[in-house]
């Protein structure tokens, strides 16, 4: 397949700092591209659109990546549900907008698996989205995600924007949030049980009943994806993947295809951090959807598949983080 562009273009990494956007950037270096534009917060505003704008009329990037996004776990969405809305729409929208009339040749935006019905068939297929209601633990990041890849939909079918969208599952790895507050849950998990460990505890107590399921990839998987997808995939050709009417996916999952359940995870990562008391599960706290596995099997056929196992993963991960330091920050 001829690529949209070259190792000389000029790729903007929205959200290159975090841990999504630091895996992409790492995958591109490792494959050669070095004219990699990451601004930091300080240095790109993407709340304000006049800024962004005034960025792409001076940097002009070929190809736009967009990783950047208010993110959290089930407390952080269900108590901050107007931020969550509002400021990953606005980040989104004044990206793709300014891509669109500014001649990006290519640009992929990252949602999230969170986009499909509560009540979806499993393994969750791409055709699902918008077929029933969303679960209402993040309902306003969901939604937020939807539009930005209708919008992307929208100006590829009504202008020819080379606009298109990628639905990663729940994402962990080196550079992840581990504050107990806004953490996502292996994050939450392996801050919680090192803290116990470290101070001699006898119990860790973790939300809901431990029961949902739940997919993980490792973050470095998914930063090949990225590139995977900037480099092979073409909505537009013959052999891209269509949905069930024979038209063209313009958003494509991204995940290992298994899961786990809550509380053998949290059994698993207890274990690898050595720690030896008992695991209370709170169930006034909520589990949010019951099972949510995405079906890979597109990307799969195009030719990219996950790498790292669940239980490599998590140790690589706190292999690569200093759990010590991040005690200390949130002053255990």
């Amino acid at each position: 397949m001829k690529k949209e562009f070259s190792k000389s273009d000029k790729i903007l990494i929205a959200g290159a700092n975090g841990m999504v956007g630091s895996a992409i950037c790492r995958k591109l270096f490792s494959k050669g591209y070095k004219n990699i534009l990451k601004p930091s917060r300080k240095q790109l505003d993407y709340l304000n659109s006049i800024e962004v704008r005034n960025w792409f009329n001076r940097k002009k990037p070929n190809i736009v990546v967009i990783a950047a996004a208010k993110v959290g776990g089930i407390l952080a969405n269900s108590s901050q549900p107007t931020e969550f809305l509002l400021e990953n729409t606005k980040i989104q929208s004044n990206i793709i907008e300014a891509s669109w009339q500014l001649g990006v040749k290519k640009l992929i935006f990252l949602g999230s698996s969170c986009i499909y019905p509560k009540e979806a068939d499993q393994p969750i297929k791409e055709e699902y989205l918008l077929s029933g209601p969303l679960e209402n633990t993040n309902i306003s990041y969901a939604i937020a995600k939807i539009s930005g890849i209708q919008l992307c939909n929208s100006l590829r079918e009504q202008y020819g924007f080379n606009a298109m969208s990628l639905m990663p599952t729940n994402l962990y790895g080196p550079g992840d949030n581990f504050d107990d507050k806004n953490s996502h849950v292996i994050a939450g998990l392996i801050q919680r049980f090192y803290r116990a460990k470290t101070l001699s505890k006898d119990s860790v107590i973790c939300w809901g009943s431990g029961l949902p399921m739940r997919e993980f990839l490792f973050v470095d998987d998914f930063g090949e994806a990225v590139v995977f997808a900037l480099e092979r995939w073409d909505p537009n050709s013959k052999d891209a993947p269509k949905d069930k009417h024979g038209k063209p996916l313009l958003h494509l999952n991204v995940g290992t295809g298994k899961d786990i359940s809550i509380r053998d995870l949290a059994e698993k990562i207890s274990k690898i951090i050595g720690f030896r008391g008992n695991i209370i599960w709170d169930k006034d706290k909520p589990d949010g959807t019951a099972k949510k596995l995405l079906d890979v099997s597109k990307i799969n056929k195009l030719g990219w598949h996950s790498k790292t196992s669940l239980e490599d993963g998590i140790k690589k991960t706190i292999k690569e983080t200093d759990l010590e330091k991040i005690m200390n920050i949130q002053n255990f």
